[in-house]
């Protein structure tokens, strides 16, 4: 999603960097390569890292002499309850999903006011909501973001600065097809993705497009009075009871 994201802003004309712990440079690559926008560079950046985060802010101004946007994107998924879970898996869900996002806010938001202000957007999930089984801390991470998203945006309202979250359901990501792979048992990849389709009332899973178009609007000056607000993007997901009729 953080690429997709990343390229439909590219497209658009915005100059960027894309951060990440492996690939950054060669998904900066393929960006520049399928919009033609040549101010696409890659940084290698662990997100839970003060000095890392802080070194790409720097590299960001340097390059293109501020920061009007930022898509905190980065996130893991690991499966257990808080029993099974390890504290070290804790820990690394935690500081990716949830203090990455601190971090990157910490040091652009300074770099924004310079600027006059700037917009942010979170990548949530539907599990900010509900909760399936076994994601404890997955879904710690993503409550935690709806949270931070409100309270940053009323922090920095008065810069002008809007802060947004989108939440997604089930979206065709190598994640997700990791998942699918995980669980699949004797069914196959592409089945698995099918069957967690119908649990959207759109049945079917959504796409990379989709939620980049959704960023990318909130981005946008056409959302210049839209701040604090949680997105879902879901497919119909959480507005179904499970419940169903007889014929």
């Amino acid at each position: 999603m953080g690429y997709g994201a990343a390229k439909r802003l590219a497209s658009g004309g915005a100059a960027m960097v894309i951060a990440a712990w492996e690939g950054a440079e060669e998904a900066a690559e393929q960006v520049r390569q399928e919009t033609g926008n040549p101010n696409v560079l890659g940084v290698t950046v662990d997100v839970s890292r003060s000095e890392q985060v802080q070194a790409m802010v720097r590299q960001t101004v340097e390059a293109f002499a501020g920061v009007d946007i930022l898509v905190n994107s980065a996130g893991i998924q690991r499966y257990g309850t808080v029993v099974d879970t390890e504290e070290d898996v804790w820990d690394d869900v935690l500081n990716i999903n949830l203090k990455g996002i601190y971090l990157a806010s910490k040091y652009a938001i300074p770099e924004m006011r310079k600027r006059g202000g700037g917009a942010i957007v979170h990548i949530s999930s539907v599990q900010a909501y509900m909760a399936q089984k076994g994601v404890a801390a997955y879904s710690a991470s993503k409550g935690a973001i709806n949270a931070l998203t409100r309270a940053m945006a009323v922090d920095h309202a008065a810069e002008g600065i809007r802060v947004n979250c989108v939440c997604p359901a089930s979206i065709d990501t190598p994640m997700l097809r990791h998942s699918a792979e995980q669980f699949k048992g004797e069914k196959t990849q592409e089945d698995i993705l099918k069957s967690w389709g119908t649990m959207h009332p759109l049945g079917r899973i959504g796409t990379i497009p989709e939620v980049a178009e959704l960023i990318a609007f909130l981005c946008s000056e056409r959302a210049s009075f839209i701040t604090g607000g949680d997105y879902k993007i879901d497919g119909g997901m959480l507005s179904a009871l499970g419940v169903v009729l007889p014929e």
